[in-house]
């Protein structure tokens, strides 16, 4: 059961990646936030070259890290138009400076902690990013580089992935902190995704008054 579940976590996170990357590149933008993209990278790319994983998870490992290569692509793309107060240099220079500190933190605290799995920096990074998405639909006003099929895949695969952890791995067992972050995590996706699921439900609504608004307005001034 561990292994299905952690399987189906794999494979809702690639589906979540694909539909961050199609978004973007439709609204031409970026779809993850500043940091939990450098934390995602920082934590593939150390599960998957530094200190890896064995093979079965490292081939996902492998496979998030060449996705999230994409996000990051359109993070530099399309980046200055979402901080459009700061030049280029600025931006790519604070992103360089956010990457640093996540790989360090994601490097440190998997040895400090002998966590060799990465279970600790994982559900960390999770719970920063399920927040970070609450912000990033906030100070965006919009659903641009976000969806509801991106939220629920997102929220199913750290959901998998924290009830195989909760139920099937020993690290689990003596720990506070970590079924602390599965239900924290889990809160804050569930909040996102009704978050999304309102904005879509009023964006539809505004699309659908417009045509009518324009006949009433073609009615008086014809």
């Amino acid at each position: 059961m561990y292994v299905l579940l952690m399987l189906a976590s794999g494979l809702f996170w690639i589906a979540t990646y694909l539909l961050i990357i199609r978004q973007g590149f439709a609204d031409k933008t970026y779809g993850m936030p500043l940091a939990a993209l450098a934390a995602n990278l920082s934590w593939e790319f150390i599960f998957s070259f530094v200190l890896p994983h064995k093979p079965f998870q490292r081939t996902i490992d492998v496979l998030w890290f060449a996705l999230d290569l994409l996000i990051a692509f359109q993070l530099v793309r399309y980046g200055p138009r979402e901080f459009a107060d700061l030049r280029k240099g600025a931006l790519y220079g604070f992103a360089g400076l956010v990457l640093v500190t996540a790989f360090c933190m994601v490097l440190f605290v998997s040895l400090e902690f002998h966590d060799p799995a990465g279970a600790y920096a994982a559900f960390g990074q999770n719970l920063l990013m399920s927040v970070l998405f609450v912000v990033m639909l906030y100070r965006r006003r919009s659903l641009r580089g976000q969806s509801l099929t991106i939220a629920v895949c997102k929220l199913s695969g750290t959901a998998c992935a924290s009830l195989a952890f909760y139920l099937f791995a020993p690290i689990t067992k003596a720990s506070l902190v970590l079924p602390f972050m599965f239900v924290a995590i889990f809160g804050f996706d569930l909040l996102y995704v009704g978050l999304v699921f309102y904005l879509r439900q009023q964006s539809r609504e505004h699309r659908e008054r417009l045509p009518a608004v324009k006949n009433v307005a073609s009615a008086i001034f014809r």
